[in-house]
């Protein structure tokens, strides 16, 4: 199983506190690091120093790092435009030598929007918007080198684009799209995807969801075996259960609700939890990591949990 690490820097994090999670993760093993893509604090607390942008901070950390797998988990298609988003990922894809991926969703949270005067249609048109932004950032990535891309659709149209930069990777950067819609979102995972994501799912609705898009995967003749399953799960490890308290009392949250709807506790629990998503078919698992500060966090879990995974 691959572990990753998850941080939502909307919460209050430096450009500077997400470099050295970055760069701590990569130096302990950890196969990637993730952020979450908004503009507005979610619940009480200073949201200060404020909002980060997804793409500026990942291309400044992938000319910091050397080997770590960076993205977003997810980008919302409501805050770009499908063209310049394709340009500033295949960028990054160059500026990391082919490390990036794009984690792309039809977007949820309404006040940063209207916040930052960002349009939110209903919901069936931001799946609408989304559709149409995945066909062309991948119609876009993988047009010849001397073709044009040409697209009309009902929210955006594209006329003789030259489709460039090129990403690194063949094919363009690996596509994340997750959820818990029971149609569509499968649907658009199966034809555009290569992970299907659960955030904080239990376990059995991720079965229930991984049985959808499997589904969804035969229904167009693509082989279900070929769709990475990934889960994102809070963490709240420590080597004591005193170091279990701090960690959840830090970031406001109760040490036995973080054990129901996480991976928390001792090593030895996060292992179980990790185990049972295993188990259910997950072979990558997001760990959202809230305090940005505790980097002896992530030692626990690189050297007490990770090195004990198969």
């Amino acid at each position: 199983m691959e572990l990753r690490i998850f941080v939502e820097p909307q919460q209050g994090a430096s450009y500077r506190q997400q470099l050295a999670v970055a760069q701590t993760a990569e130096m302990l093993g950890f196969d990637g690091f993730f952020r979450s893509d908004h503009y507005l604090r979610m619940g009480a607390g200073s949201p200060l120093p404020g909002p980060t942008d997804s793409w500026v901070t990942l291309g400044a950390i992938a000319r910091e790092t050397s080997t770590i797998r960076l993205g977003t988990l997810v980008a919302s298609a409501t805050f770009r435009l499908p063209g310049p988003l394709a340009v500033a990922v295949a960028q990054i894809d160059d500026m990391s030598n082919g490390r990036i991926e794009l984690g792309l969703g039809a977007g949820w949270f309404g006040d940063e929007h209207t916040a930052y005067g960002i349009p939110f249609p209903v919901l069936g048109e931001r799946f609408d918007r989304l559709e149409e932004q995945l066909e062309i950032i991948t119609g876009l990535w993988n047009t010849p080198d001397d073709s044009q891309y040409t697209f009309e659709g009902r929210h955006y149209g594209l006329v003789g684009s030259p489709a460039i930069p090129k990403p690194v990777q063949p094919g363009g950067p690996p596509i994340i799209i997750g959820g818990f819609g029971p149609t569509r979102t499968p649907a658009l995972a199966a034809k555009y995807a290569n992970e299907f994501n659960m955030p904080f799912p239990a376990v059995d609705s991720f079965i229930e969801q991984r049985d959808r898009v499997r589904a969804a995967c035969e229904s167009i003749g693509r082989d279900p075996d070929t769709m990475i399953m990934s889960v994102a799960q809070i963490v709240c490890c420590g080597s004591t259960e005193g170091d279990v308290i701090r960690r959840a009392a830090t970031i406001g949250r109760a040490t036995g609700e973080l054990r129901q709807n996480g991976a928390a506790g001792s090593p030895a629990e996060v292992l179980d939890k990790l185990a049972t998503f295993a188990e259910a078919g997950a072979s990558r698992v997001y760990l959202q990591l809230m305090d940005l500060d505790d980097l002896d966090h992530l030692h626990v879990i690189a050297e007490e949990v990770a090195k004990l995974l198969p």
